[in-house]
């Protein structure tokens, strides 16, 4: 049996709160858990599924240049969505550019305003 059994969250650097809110709010539609405590920074835990994104704002030791173009060749939190179509209308119509994945499947990457690469996966390919 393993010792781990789950994720429960992930956790990514942000320089600014509300900015990334106006993304993972408002392009994503992702929704805040209020009742998350207060670790004495900002920061706040955004709801996904049954897991969580904690989007703290704190000074990010890795550069932001030099990045690769491509966001399935840096580290990436890989996310699950009913539909591409949703997600590629919603990153248009905010003028955020992303990459259909290389490997063949139906999937995508892009970056948030901070250059965290995010993958989105169709549920159906899981």
């Amino acid at each position: 049996m393993p010792l781990v059994y789950g994720i429960h969250h992930a956790t990514l650097l942000v320089g600014n709160l509300v900015n990334s809110l106006l993304f993972y709010q408002g392009v994503l539609g992702l929704e805040v858990n209020a009742q998350r405590p207060d670790l004495g920074f900002p920061g706040v835990w955004m709801e996904v599924g049954e897991q969580q994104i904690h989007l703290m704002e704190l000074p990010n030791p890795d550069p932001l240049q030099g990045r690769p173009a491509h966001g399935g060749r840096d580290r990436h939190v890989a996310l699950v969505v009913e539909s591409l179509k949703e997600i590629t209308a919603s990153l248009d119509s905010a003028g955020i550019s992303y990459t259909r994945s290389r490997s063949g499947r139906n999937a995508l990457f892009c970056r948030d305003p901070d250059g965290n690469a995010l993958e989105f996966v169709e549920r159906r390919q899981i």
